[in-house]
């Protein structure tokens, strides 16, 4: 069961993800998480480097589709002046807004990567749904009411992880 919170990778931040990379490993989409993978939580808007990374993706013919959690009000507002397609209320981490997601992009899910920066939505999530995995480190230490619970939880499995060696996490610099 553990297993399952294991991501198959893990960054510092969405910008280590490079297209090349994911283009090496025949991947034609991105399932992203927004609060605290793409901007902190409080945010409402992408930042000009975020804005330049989807621009790559996109000249490198790599897809990709926010899923998040949260309302529609919020994930329409950051992703509408984007132009890029999301999912909210995406109830991770069942796995019906991931299949609708590929589904949306026309891609197989070997084709698609899953990136987030929790182990019990994102991660959880995109594994049990058979997705290659990326964990990224939270961009802001704060979070939102629901996910503080999670962050708790987290913290248990992480230090699991980090005694067997199976995870090397770092804090945001």
């Amino acid at each position: 069961m553990l297993k399952h919170f294991l991501p198959d990778e893990q960054v510092q931040d969405i910008f280590s993800i490079r297209p090349g990379y994911l283009k090496e490993k025949g991947i034609k989409a991105i399932i992203t998480d927004l609060d605290n993978t793409l901007v902190e939580w409080d945010r409402p808007n992408a930042t000009p480097k975020l804005i330049q990374w989807f621009k790559e993706m996109q000249e490198n013919g790599i897809l990709v589709t926010i899923v998040s959690n949260n309302n529609e009000k919020r994930v329409g507002a950051f992703s509408d002046p984007l132009g890029v397609p999301f999912i909210f209320q995406a109830r991770k981490p069942m796995g019906r807004a991931f299949r609708r997601a590929i589904k949306q992009m026309e891609v197989k899910k070997e084709e698609t990567v899953v990136i987030g920066d929790q182990l019990l939505t994102d991660v959880l999530g995109g594994n049990r749904n058979g997705f290659h995995t990326i964990l990224v480190v939270p961009v802001a230490q704060s979070d939102g009411f629901f996910t503080k619970f999670n962050r708790r939880v987290e913290r248990r499995i992480m230090k699991f992880f980090k005694r067997k060696g199976l995870l090397e996490w770092e804090e945001k610099k």
